[in-house]
């Protein structure tokens, strides 16, 4: 699988690209292969952190239940800088809201899938990337969704 690592202000990310989609995202470097598609992920996350891009538009593949594909498609919905609670996806799927916080916190493609703007009722909640809840700080903050964590 064809892996490409890059800088960001939240820390080295790398991509992961399978037969022609994205399947994950991990905070971590080192890798530094090629492909069409890892060319625009990286523009297109460099876009994101410059403030030249609010929605990305790259073939997914979630890997995982058809539950977690669920979740991760409510997520998509959520618009740049704006954000929605465990029990709002809850309701929209008709499910308890814990099953959709262990299904936000398993998005294998954080950041583009984002569950970072995916909050707690009364908290912030989660995050299990970078460097947890400070990365999930920085990226509200960066969508300008800062009002919310005062």
């Amino acid at each position: 699988m064809p892996r490409l690592s890059l800088d960001t202000p939240t820390g080295p990310l790398t991509i992961t690209e399978e037969e022609g989609a994205i399947t994950a995202i991990n905070w971590c470097g080192g890798h530094h292969d090629q492909s069409p598609l890892l060319d625009a992920a990286r523009a297109q996350i460099d876009a994101y952190f410059s403030n030249d891009l609010r929605t990305f538009d790259l073939p997914l593949r979630v890997k995982g239940s058809d539950f977690q594909r669920q979740v991760c498609a409510e997520m998509l919905k959520i618009p740049f800088g704006d954000t929605r609670t465990y029990g709002e996806i809850a309701r929209a799927l008709n499910t308890p809201a814990q099953p959709v916080g262990q299904a936000c916190g398993a998005n294998p493609i954080p950041l583009i899938i984002p569950c970072h703007r995916v909050l707690a009722a009364n908290s912030l909640g989660g995050f299990s990337g970078g460097t947890g809840i400070e990365t999930k700080i920085t990226l509200l903050k960066h969508e300008g969704a800062a009002s919310l964590l005062i």
